[in-house]
Parts: structure tokens; C-alpha cells; sequence
């Protein structure tokens, strides 16, 4: 448990700080000042902080790999050039959960906390929750978070790779369901997936299964030059087994370098593809299991995987591991 002295606080956009404007709610600078002002005379926040704001400001659901990149860069400076000694980054909430399982992964190896958090209406509503989940993020850093990368929303203190949003309108949209977590720990991390280590962009695509997917639906993705598909299976990992033409189409894929990988659909599911020959012949197609990852988790995994330059059977063996506490608890 590190109690953080010297924050450094990320501004991305975010409800929490956006304004009217005759569109609608949008991003706005100066959060700085209003935050101060929110949380003056407050005495039991001491701890020290500096701010920065990421431009472009986001309304998250514009989100994207460059924008993680960005975060990542910042606070990698934050920690290495200003010596700060943890991190606060307030975000949009449609893509928080997606952030911050992208940022488990692309700062694996700092030892300082990072907490993401934002809020469901902005700081200047009636009955906001923003300074309730801004005041909570900053005495929780204050008062002691572990190294890794967090999210706090509604007085919770969440693991980054296994949060997900569940509500589009509530206080309590966040949580971590109860999928099973199990899975052999990576004994260590090769040099690529150091924090320090850059990333680049990657070409991946997210395709849920569903009745009556068609084989050319699926070799139409595939072709579009991805470097990884994450399927959403049914269950615990089975899809159309009876569709050669389907099943075909990923084996073809997975022998030009294309990596596949499964999650199931199923907000409290795990894939273990020998339950089912269903899921046996998707394996035998290529796909590697996610285990019970959230499809932010997993996707942010592959992101950062491909995006340090491993090759694609490296993605897939350190897929299958626990990197940061996404696939096993404890």
C-alpha cells in the first residue's frame, strides 16, 4: 500500500467537467480552477497535486488506442520526470471500464498507484455525484492504494481489468461481476510489456456470436486486416461447430497470423472449451481462451500485447496467463 504524497491529476474531458452548450453537454477546459474551488476547506484531502489537461478534451465515447497511448505517455512523465507518486485521471464513463483496462496493461511494472475516475453527471449539476467520486478518489489515494491501476466510482475501490459498466444512468454503474477468475500467473513479464516499452496502434475487432452468423460475414471482418479478433462466445466458449465454411474461414485466418481469442458473452460466464465439442472444435479452429476476462479486459490485453511488437504466438501464450490480476484473483 503506497499513501500518495505527490499526485499528479489527469484531466481527459468526461461528464465530470463538461459545460451546456447549445448541442448538448460537451467537454470543457478550466477544471482545474473548479476542482480547487469544489475542494476547498475540505481539510482531510493534504495531499499535494498537479494538474494537466489531455488535449484534445474527450467526451469519452470518442475514445481511442491513440488517446490510451497519450494517457499512457503522460503519466509515465508524470512518474519518471515530475516524481510524482501516484496518479489521478478523471474520464468519460462510456469507455472508463475499456480505459482502464487498456492502462492495466500498457503501465504494467509501475510502482505507483493509477485510480481512474469520473462521474455520471457533471460537477456542476444539483445532486451530482462528480465531487462525491472526486473527494473518494483522493482520500483513498491518500490513505493507501496498491501499485497497479484502479477505478473508483460510488465509494468503491475497483481492480482496473476486471470492472465493467453495467448502468448507463445510475451512481452505481460500475462493478466487478462474479466471473470465474482462474488461470496459470506469468512466473515474468518479457522486456516488451514493460511500462517503459512503446506501444503502438493495432488493428483489432470485437464480433459477438450470434444465430445465423454467416461464414462470409465472418471472412469479411477477418480480410479487413486485422491483427486479432476477440469472439464473444455463447456459454462457456461454443459457437456454430456444424459450419465448416465458418470454422474454415478461422483456421485460415489463424494460419496467416491473425489471432483469435474467446470470451463468452455472458456478463458472469468463462470459457473452458473441452465442456462442449462446440467449443473443442473452435479451439482446434485457433481460438485461445480468455477464461472468465471481460471483454474490456480482454481487449485491452490484446491491444497491449500486439501493440509492443510480439509475435503473434506470444500473444497467444501470454493471452492465456495472468499478466495483472485479470484472469485470477488474489
Amino acid at each position: 500500500m503506497r499513501c500518495v504524497k505527490n499526485l499528479f491529476v489527469l484531466y481527459t474531458g468526461g461528464t465530470i467537467g463538461m459545460l451546456q452548450t447549445a448541442e448538448g453537454l460537451a467537454p470543457a477546459g478550466g477544471f482545474e480552477a473548479r476542482m480547487r474551488e469544489q475542494l476547498k476547506g475540505r481539510d482531510a484531502i493534504s495531499l499535494a497535486w498537479r494538474f494537466a489537461e489531455l488535449q484534445p478534451l474527450l467526451d469519452s465515447a470518442n475514445m481511442t488506442q491513440t488517446n490510451w497511448l497519450a494517457m499512457r505517455d503522460a503519466i509515465v512523465s508524470a512518474v519518471e520526470q515530475g516524481r510524482h507518486d501516484g496518479v489521478l485521471v478523471l474520464h468519460g464513463t462510456d469507455t472508463l471500464a475499456y480505459s482502464a483496462a487498456a492502462l492495466s496493461f500498457l503501465l504494467l511494472g509501475l510502482d505507483v498507484p493509477v485510480v481512474l475516475t469520473g462521474s455520471m453527471q457533471p460537477m456542476d449539476a444539483p445532486g451530482s455525484d462528480a465531487c462525491g467520486n472526486l473527494h473518494g478518489a483522493l482520500a483513498t489515494l491518500q490513505a493507501g492504494v496498491p501499485e497497479g491501476v484502479w477505478l473508483y466510482f460510488n465509494g468503491e475501490l475497483m481492480h482496473g481489468a476486471r470492472v465493467t459498466k453495467l448502468r448507463s444512468e445510475a451512481f452505481d454503474a460500475f462493478a466487478v461481476l462474479p466471473r470465474e477468475r482462474h488461470g496459470e500467473r506469468a512466473e515474468s513479464l518479457p522486456a516488451a510489456l514493460d511500462y517503459r516499452h512503446p506501444r503502438q496502434s493495432v488493428n483489432l475487432a470485437v464480433l459477438p456470436l450470434f444465430p445465423g452468423l454467416r461464414a462470409e460475414h465472418l471472412r469479411a471482418l477477418l480480410g479487413s486486416g486485422v491483427q486479432a479478433l476477440l469472439l464473444e462466445c455463447y456459454g462457456s466458449g461454443t459457437g456454430p461447430s456444424d459450419n465448416e465454411e465458418l470454422l474454415a474461414a478461422l483456421r485460415e485466418a489463424h494460419a496467416r497470423g491473425v489471432v483469435l481469442a474467446a470470451i463468452s458473452q455472458c456478463p458472469q460466464g468463462h470459457v473452458a472449451f473441452d465442456i462442449y465439442a462446440a467449443g473443442s472444435r473452435l479451439r482446434d479452429a485457433g481460438l485461445v481462451s480468455g477464461g472468465g476476462m471481460t471483454r474490456e479486459a480482454a481487449l485491452g490485453k490484446l491491444f497491449s500485447l500486439l501493440g509492443s511488437g510480439l509475435a503473434p504466438s506470444e500473444v497467444e501464450r501470454l493471452f492465456t496467463l495472468d499478466l495483472c490480476g485479470e484472469r485470477v484473483y488474489g
